[in-house]
């Protein structure tokens, strides 16, 4: 019988769990990899269980493409690393980004991180990241886009990217929201290009 701890978490729903070791943490995780759709996130002894929906993905998906044809379009040269489990027991932290990207060279962590949030836990998300190093962390929740810059060891919220400086953020956020995936990247390019002109 699979303990009510190991059920996987209903959709938009986040499970805390407080006071774990880090072998505790590791064992969690090999007790949910036969669970599909959940994300695993610790910091300083609290995991948060987080599912994973359809409507995650869908944004997840479209930032990702956006984005992607931005740096094209551009010329900035990056690293795709998609969401890696990044973290370490030193760090005493651990997160799991929807997306990450190096930009220019292949570095041990990801210079920016992107994260779609549905449904928020109890596990501050940026101290990990922050314990990383990441220059950027986006948040993507509700149709908005938050932007956090690493600046002097701790973030501060950004109006614009500090790493993608030129990239039309309110472009950019329009298309996100686009009635079409495939027709908001072409939409998106095009658009890049006219402005470039």
């Amino acid at each position: 019988m699979t303990s009510p701890l190991l059920q996987p978490p209903q959709p938009r729903t986040a499970r805390v769990i407080h006071h774990l070791t880090w072998e505790q943490l590791e064992e969690l995780d090999q007790s949910l990899q036969e669970f599909a759709g959940v994300k695993l996130i610790y910091l300083d002894g609290t995991a948060e269980i987080m599912p994973i929906s359809q409507e995650h993905e869908d944004f997840k998906f479209i930032i990702r493409r956006l984005l992607e044809v931005y740096m094209e379009e551009a010329g900035i040269r990056f690293y795709g690393r998609g969401g890696p489990t990044l973290g370490n027991q030193t760090l005493k932290a651990r997160n799991e980004p929807d997306e990450s990207y190096n930009l220019e060279s292949k570095k041990a962590y990801p210079d920016l991180v992107i994260e779609v949030t549905v449904t928020s836990g109890g596990v501050d998300k940026l101290e990990g990241y922050r314990r990383m190093g990441v220059q950027e962390v986006w948040f993507w929740e509700d149709g908005t886009l938050a932007i956090y810059a690493l600046q002097q060891g701790t973030y501060e919220q950004a109006s614009q990217s500090n790493l993608l400086p030129n990239l039309p953020l309110d472009l950019f956020c329009r298309y996100i929201t686009y009635y079409d995936q495939y027709e908001a990247v072409q939409a998106f390019r095009q658009a890049l290009r006219q402005q470039g002109n």
